[in-house]
């Protein structure tokens, strides 16, 4: 399919870029940067990157514009995975069918690789936004990442989550949880790129809408999984929700009413795209494959 060129395309620039934002040597903070390196090469999907980049691309602008902040958006997304799978959090001992960090390097150590790789998702941003001569674009960039992974963001989103474990969860909290926990980065992986092209702030709120609706559906596809998917496929352990009694769409819904929201946001995602006819083509099959997929 012409659309997974582009997605390899994309990958290989990402992880082209990634390789070099982490040089590991002999000094004594060597075995943090491993830690650091080992989850970031982990087999993710890239997926909060490749929609800057894809984003801006369609927008006309060169995809190098946005590289930086895609890169951050996948240090930022590491990171949180690393705390995510900790005894103290999740307790995961595998993430992408490997030991997860902790398990590798122990738990002090999966820490500082976790706060190193946010350290640097903002080093990569700001020295990158120093070099523009239009810097505003890379500031308003910057913001929108900053925003969505802080305490009113992602942050904030697991804050919440970890909290009502066990509890009986109403619609407007779910609803929260799942806005910012997942749905916050992936908003902020499509207007960063926009930003990145140079859009003004009412096109950047259309491709705000855009990325909340995939957020959303996605977030409710990987509860689905949780349910419903193959250990082996996933990667990870399935049922860790239930065990943990975590908050989930399914949990509250049910499994055929999740579905249906999936369906209702992905419509809403094409629907959006739609002015932007042939060029959308990438993200259209993008969404399509994310909403239906296994892993």
């Amino acid at each position: 399919m012409e659309w997974k060129k582009t997605m390899n395309h994309y990958v290989e620039m990402i992880n082209s870029a990634l390789e070099g934002s982490i040089e590991i040597g002999e000094k004594p903070n060597a075995k943090v940067m491993e830690a650091m390196q080992y989850s970031l090469f982990a087999g993710g999907k890239r997926l909060r990157p490749v929609l800057a980049l894809a984003v801006c691309d369609l927008l006309g602008k060169p995809v190098e514009r946005a590289l930086p902040y895609a890169c951050a958006l996948e240090m930022i997304h590491t990171y949180s995975l690393i705390h995510d799978d900790l005894p103290a959090m999740d307790d995961d001992d595998t993430r992408r069918g490997k030991p997860t960090n902790h398990k590798v390097y122990g738990e002090g150590i999966a820490i500082l690789a976790g706060d190193g790789l946010l350290n640097l998702a903002f080093e990569t941003m700001i020295h990158h936004a120093l070099t523009l001569d239009e810097s505003m674009d890379g500031l308003k960039a910057m913001q929108t990442v900053a925003d969505a992974s802080g305490v009113n963001g992602m942050i904030g989103g697991q804050t919440a989550d970890l909290l009502n474990e066990g509890k009986k969860m109403d619609e407007e909290m779910l609803a929260y949880i799942h806005r910012h926990k997942t749905g916050a980065l992936i908003t902020a992986s499509v207007k960063a790129g926009a930003y990145m092209a140079g859009v003004d702030e009412v096109e950047a709120t259309r491709w705000e809408k855009i990325g909340y609706a995939l957020g959303m559906a996605f977030q409710i596809q990987d509860d689905l999984l949780d349910i419903e998917g193959d250990a082996a496929e996933m990667g990870k352990p399935v049922g860790s929700d239930e065990r943990n009694e975590k908050a989930t769409y399914p949990a509250l819904y049910g499994i055929e009413k999740s579905r249906q929201k999936v369906d209702e946001l992905t419509k809403e995602v094409l629907e959006t795209l739609k002015p932007y006819g042939e060029k959308a083509d990438f993200l259209r099959s993008l969404t399509e494959a994310l909403v239906n997929r296994r892993s």
